[in-house]
């Protein structure tokens, strides 16, 4: 799925708990997994190897950097298992914590309880491995928020790349099947009574077949895998 993230390890790292101002109505949550050979794009190293892998998820999210630092919102970075500091999630721009939860669900849930506990009135969540992703999606993001309660960025794995609220439903975040095709299905289906609103559907990368045409990855492939540029 287009949104990842590992449980947390509490003995890895603990995020600092400073009293914070928002400078915005709106948050952005960036969830994502701690750069490590061999536990990310696990699913797409099976193709093109760990080292591949670890690379192309770095070059992933720096592109989420360059797409997300322009934006004129207040940014949260939750990682998978601890904080990094000095990495390429600039301190000044983006305000770090951990992510906490048995799965997936539970730790989106917490993030959206917890910024909208801070103060925030429109809140959206990404993942940090979409490629096809760009400032103006999730500008357009927010700005649907304006008319509606809820906003869904369908992946075409049946999954999203992003969900944005103006209000808190933890029941979206329960009796999921994670990582399947079934989750935006389901996910709209407990909506189905709220103001929801669907962005255009896009490619997110879990595996070599969704990246292999794509030529700003042929540098990360193993020489049997690459693809000469037409």
């Amino acid at each position: 799925m287009a949104i990842l993230g590992l449980k947390n390890d509490n003995n890895a790292g603990k995020d600092s708990e400073i009293f914070h101002f928002p400078t915005s109505k709106n948050v952005l949550i960036i969830f994502t997994r701690n750069p490590e050979l061999g536990k990310c794009k696990t699913r797409l190293a099976g193709t093109v190897g760990d080292d591949a892998a670890l690379k192309i998820y770095k070059f992933l999210l720096n592109h989420t950097v360059a797409i997300t630092t322009p934006l004129k919102v207040d940014k949260f970075v939750y990682y998978s298992e601890k904080l990094r500091e000095g990495d390429v999630w600039n301190s000044n721009n983006y305000r770090k914590k951990v992510q906490k939860g048995d799965d997936l669900g539970l730790r989106m849930d917490q993030a959206f309880k917890e910024v909208f506990e801070l103060g925030y009135e429109r809140a959206m969540v990404i993942g940090s491995d979409m490629y096809d992703m760009t400032t103006d999606d999730l500008s357009n993001g927010f700005d649907q928020l304006n008319d509606n309660d809820f906003v869904l960025g369908p992946a075409e794995d049946g999954g999203y790349y992003l969900l944005g609220m103006k209000k808190l439903n933890s029941e979206i975040f329960q009796n999921k099947a994670w990582g399947t095709d079934t989750v935006l299905r389901d996910t709209l289906a407990d909506l189905k009574k709220e103001q929801v609103t669907l962005l255009e559907e896009k490619n997110d990368v879990d595996y070599y077949e969704d990246i292999k045409n794509i030529y700003a990855f042929q540098e990360f492939f193993p020489s049997e895998l690459k693809k000469t540029k037409d």
